[in-house]
């Protein structure tokens, strides 16, 4: 019986929640990631555990059909990660994400397993009416700035899983992620709560970018790759695009008064809240949406999915993580300690 999953992307942030995820329930699972961004430490405990990793891009493992005996299931996490990594490297991200992506889709097709892509919020551009709907107009800025490659990027990923799926029969469903937070991931690539949480834990001042009044949602990793799961479980969910997020809304500056209130209530004292413009940051000209917010009411209706952790909660979460020098890792993380892999070019 086939009943393993493959999840690219498997050693960075969700792509660990989900390995433990699958192999808590009883899969078996190969985690696919070059460790570009994605941390050994992260999947460690699941590598001691019979969990295999291969060390290589998803379009270099993957374009092996050796490596799907016994697969039913691709989850498509690996990408580039980051607004800081968009901006800094744009043609480089464009290159990882449309090619590895073209590449999964034939190899599933090839092999006839079911394949989950993850795709952004970015993919709504500028769009201005909130909630944004599955169904909704993209809308994009100039090709002069940077910020919007990276969503056209994964609008392109989308075509190719929904073509798939609708000319050839692939089993394939589109997620787009609004967010994600939680234990392990990091602030290196421009992510805001890890950021925070680990100046205020430090009794650093915590940066904000702009007037601080965009807002955003945020929602725990433990519900998004539960979503993801259940979505791959059901059948009416293939061919089909998805909103994968909270559904709560909350100003930049207020989230950052929120991470200092409870680093205090934690016994960390904070720093002061500071006000950055974006080209300090990011170069000139740089534009980002003001605001996001995912309708969910498709999620809701296909899987029942709601989602169980607070912003709180997982604020809460990653300062003990931090307190206790747990899963959060500060910005300049020394390198990863190699641990039991097979590197592609290792393989037999």
């Amino acid at each position: 019986m086939n009943d393993t999953a493959i999840i690219t992307g498997g050693a960075g942030f969700i792509g660990s929640h989900l390995a433990r995820r699958l192999h808590d329930s009883g899969r078996e699972v190969v985690l696919v990631d070059n460790l570009a961004t994605g941390r050994l430490e992260n999947v460690q405990p699941l590598l001691d555990r019979g969990v295999r990793l291969i060390e290589g891009t998803a379009a270099e493992v993957l374009s092996d059909s050796a490596v799907f005996d016994g697969v039913s299931e691709v989850y498509h996490l690996a990408a580039a990660v980051g607004v800081k990594l968009i901006v800094d490297d744009p043609a480089g991200m464009i290159a990882t994400n449309i090619d590895d992506t073209i590449a999964v889709l034939r190899a599933c097709a090839a092999a006839g397993a079911a394949v989950l892509v993850t795709s952004s919020s970015e993919v709504y551009g500028k769009c201005p009416v909130l909630p944004l709907r599955e169904d909704m107009d993209l809308v994009f800025g100039p090709t002069t700035a940077s910020r919007w490659s990276y969503g056209l990027t994964k609008a392109l990923d989308e075509h190719l899983a929904i073509d798939l799926a609708r000319r050839d029969g692939l089993k394939a469903v589109v997620v787009r992620l609004f967010n994600t937070i939680g234990p392990r991931q990091v602030g290196r690539y421009g992510m805001v709560v890890p950021r925070f949480v680990s100046r205020a834990c430090a009794g650093q001042d915590l940066d904000v970018y702009g007037d601080g009044e965009q807002t955003r949602a945020f929602c725990d990793v433990r519900d998004v790759v539960r979503a993801l799961t259940d979505l791959m479980a059901c059948g009416d969910a293939f061919g089909r695009v998805f909103n994968v997020g909270h559904d709560r809304r909350i100003t930049i500056r207020r989230l950052a008064e929120l991470v200092l209130e409870r680093a205090a209530a934690a016994g960390r004292t904070g720093g002061a809240i500071r006000t950055l413009p974006y080209e300090a940051v990011y170069g000139e000209g740089f534009e980002d949406p003001p605001h996001r917010l995912p309708d969910v009411s498709r999620l809701r209706e296909a899987i029942g999915w709601t989602p169980a952790f607070s912003l709180e909660q997982t604020i809460d979460t990653l300062i003990a993580d931090e307190c206790s020098g747990g899963t959060l890792v500060p910005d300049n993380d020394a390198a990863s300690t190699p641990g039991e892999r097979v590197k592609e070019s290792e393989k037999a």
